[in-house]
């Protein structure tokens, strides 16, 4: 979809988007999402504008590793808002392709329903390289949803590398979803996951696995009681569900606005979420100081001549700091 042309009202866009226009936020979106140098500045304006309202929203995000469910969790769950009379916005950040860029954007396919629901938004962003997977403009994205009118904001990490991160320090919630089978799956796990979630959730509990996933919550709650919480407000539960059946994820939501109503009360949503834009801006300066490395004909010739001498031995790292820093002009 076509971003808006140079000179755009910005009074005017701001208007309609947060009168809820999906067609005005699907531009709004591809506006933020542009690397142009004019589209930004309009992007950043726009934001402003909107920024009184914004935050009223649920922010949660949620990992898993491949085949966990992640995609028919948030077509359950968000199916289940929607009917509760609230508007969801999913962020959806696909794996790209390092080879040739691709992204797989199939969440839409995959949340039959949400796709369908007019009080639903399904914004599938390519990460296209971005580190830890989390698409570069996504924090933005969600300003714009939650001005839209959308109350819950849905973040899906890729569930690789560094994404969990990534999406623990844009959300007000953060879960983990895993499967049955908890032996295997605690050899393996990061233990910086386990320290960031403020919920476990074990899915695919229905059937056969039924009895599995009671353990692998038995094996959880052992870990996490080990752990320091990520919250002095908030012990971490461990829960099964069934994205297919649907059983037990009213219970998961119960368990977000518990959480949400506690550390309102205490100050810590407040506090967090004002670290949270704090960092949000230094990370846009650095990627905005970085840019020219990626875009300038010149850098992108010499910085791999500059990384070759240094990994050669034949210049220091701190001389090849300097060097990197003239041709920057800084």
């Amino acid at each position: 979809m076509a971003s808006f042309p140079p000179g755009a009202d910005i009074a005017r866009i701001a208007r309609d988007l947060r009168a809820g226009d999906r067609t005005t936020l699907s531009r709004a979106i591809t506006l933020i999402e542009s690397k142009r140098a004019d589209h930004r500045r309009t992007a950043a304006a726009l934001t402003q504008k909107l920024i009184d309202a914004t935050g009223n929203a649920v922010r949660v995000g949620i990992t898993g590793a491949p085949g966990v469910g992640k995609s028919t969790t948030i077509d359950a769950l968000g199916n289940m808002l929607t009917h509760e009379a609230r508007k969801v916005a999913v962020l959806a950040v696909d794996p790209s392709s390092q080879r040739t860029g691709g992204s797989i954007l199939a969440d839409k396919t995959r949340m039959a329903r949400l796709a369908n629901d007019l009080n639903a938004f399904i914004r599938p962003s390519p990460a296209s390289g971005t580190l830890g997977g989390v698409a570069a403009k996504t924090r933005e994205t969600m300003l714009l949803c939650e001005a839209a009118g959308y109350d819950v904001v849905l973040v899906e990490t890729v569930g690789v590398g560094q994404s969990e991160i990534a999406v623990a320090d844009m959300t007000d919630f953060f879960l983990a979803l895993m499967l049955p089978g908890a032996g295997d799956e605690l050899q393996g796990l990061k233990k910086g996951i386990v320290e960031l979630a403020d919920m476990i959730a074990i899915n695919k509990a229905d059937g056969d696995n039924v009895v599995r996933a009671r353990a692998a919550a038995a094996e959880y709650r052992a870990a996490l009681h080990i752990l320091s919480p990520r919250s002095p407000n908030w012990s971490p539960p461990v829960v099964t569900y069934s994205a297919v059946t649907g059983d037990g994820v009213a219970a998961l939501w119960a368990a977000v606005l518990e959480h949400r109503a506690k550390l309102t009360a205490s100050g810590e949503l407040d506090e967090r979420r004002g670290k949270q834009q704090v960092k949000w801006m230094w990370s846009m300066l650095e990627e905005r100081l970085f840019a020219p490395l990626r875009s300038d004909r010149t850098l992108k010739a010499a910085v791999p001549r500059i990384e070759a001498d240094v990994a050669a031995g034949r210049l220091a790292a701190s001389a090849a700091v300097e060097r990197i820093a003239d041709l920057l002009g800084k």
